[in-house]
């Protein structure tokens, strides 16, 4: 397949690399472009002044006045649960807090008691229908956490259904164990007594089966502690798996810090970061990856995106996908708030949206960017002027077709 007459061919990145500071505001691009699949992969690509020759038996198509993006790569979701909390959501504009909801057993245990009454087909189904929808909207890898189980038994069979989508799923998918996401009811008055679990039970018996890349703990105050966390964190990483964190999304919690310490991979959410966080993560590999749409649902503090990148650091965004605190798997819309209530530029949202958010879950070496051998995992536009236009008119769909290795959605 040959794309031809492409407007605008945007991502076309020299290295697979994490893009920080003044770098992230740069996206570029081939004017006037075309691009070539061959089989499931990108096979080589230049403007139409250069159009090749040999492409007789390509099947040609024509993106006049269309732009081509890479994939969106969704570095943190939750995509994988069962049931419904639409109640919560009326209770929220009523002015109930995501603490509050919490702390009189809804929020994640709600859904916990909907998962663990669920069976693996169950919530493969449900799962499915969303990454699918995902696809269509041109989400072309992402990271799936558990987390809603909260024992052993049901912490296995969320991992197992995210295992079933890796296996089943076209695009790339990381897995992450989450099972110090929130106390379980039987150790509200224990919680230390959990922690062991985790420590003991889960991690063991969850890295045995290969089911988790990543680790990751909600360290935030009312949920686990620094020291809680860091020990949860340490015996993952004793058996293999890489330290991701739940960082400051209620509270200056010393997450961050503790993310550099252990060298994470990334620190998500972000909302509540001072300027001694900032600094911490300057001097670390640490990913900042920022979750807008759980802001915007849950009406509080936008991550300071503008803060953090005029400081020189990169982020990657990520939807956050869960039932409770950002309930749509839209990267589009995670866009249009990055731009619009964190004012970053469209070049930064986009690329943290894709290369840097390839970073945070360890796919950029062949996704995330237009390059030679990289999955063709690929959105095509309506026709549009530029990128810009796009986080301008918030609320439009810009997706004209999805493809994926090669195919179309």
């Amino acid at each position: 397949m040959l794309l031809s007459n492409i407007h605008r061919l945007y991502g076309v990145h020299e290295q697979s690399r994490f893009l920080e500071g003044s770098d992230q505001a740069s996206l570029p691009f081939l004017e006037n472009a075309w691009l070539r699949i061959r089989g499931e992969r990108i096979g080589s690509y230049g403007t139409m002044a250069d159009f090749p020759e040999d492409v007789q038996d390509a099947w040609i198509i024509d993106a006049s006045g269309r732009m081509v993006l890479p994939a969106f790569c969704d570095a943190h979701t939750h995509v994988v649960f069962a049931g419904s909390r639409e109640a919560e959501f009326v209770e929220k504009i009523g002015g109930g807090t995501y603490a509050e909801i919490a702390a009189k057993g809804g929020g994640i245990l709600s859904t916990m008691q909907a998962v663990r009454a669920a069976s693996e087909q169950e919530l493969f189904e449900a799962s499915w229908h969303r990454i699918r929808r995902m696809m269509e909207q041109g989400t072309g890898a992402m990271e799936i956490k558990s987390g809603y189980g909260l024992d052993l038994k049901n912490e296995l069979k969320l991992l197992r259904v995210i295992r079933r989508i890796r296996e089943q799923a076209p695009i790339p998918v990381r897995a992450t164990f989450l099972g110090a996401h929130a106390f379980p009811p039987d150790y509200r008055n224990n919680r230390e007594a959990y922690v062991d679990l985790v420590i003991r039970e889960m991690i063991p018996a969850i890295t045995s089966e290969g089911l988790a890349d990543y680790i990751d703990v909600f360290c935030e105050q009312g949920f686990f502690t620094v020291d809680q966390s860091r020990r949860i964190l340490h015996a993952g990483l004793d058996l293999g798996l890489k330290p991701k964190i739940h960082a400051n999304q209620l509270s200056s919690s010393g997450a961050v810090q503790l993310g550099v310490e252990l060298d994470a991979l990334s620190v998500d959410h972000l909302e509540q970061l001072t300027p001694n966080d900032i600094q911490a993560l300057k001097d670390s590999t640490v990913i900042p990856t920022v979750l807008p749409g759980a802001a915007y649902f849950l009406r509080s503090a936008y991550p300071p995106a503008r803060a953090m990148l005029d400081a020189g650091l990169g982020l990657a965004i990520a939807t956050d996908y869960n039932p409770g605190s950002a309930p749509s798997g839209n990267m589009w819309f995670t866009i249009q708030l990055a731009c619009i209530q964190m004012r970053m530029t469209p070049a930064e949202a986009f690329n943290g949206a894709t290369i840097n958010g390839a970073c945070a879950m360890e796919v950029a070496d062949h996704a995330g960017s237009i390059r030679e051998g990289h999955l063709a995992n690929l959105i095509l536009t309506q026709p549009l002027p530029n990128l810009e236009s796009i986080p301008y008119a918030f609320g439009e769909n810009p997706v004209h077709k999805v493809m994926i290795r090669g195919m179309w959605v």
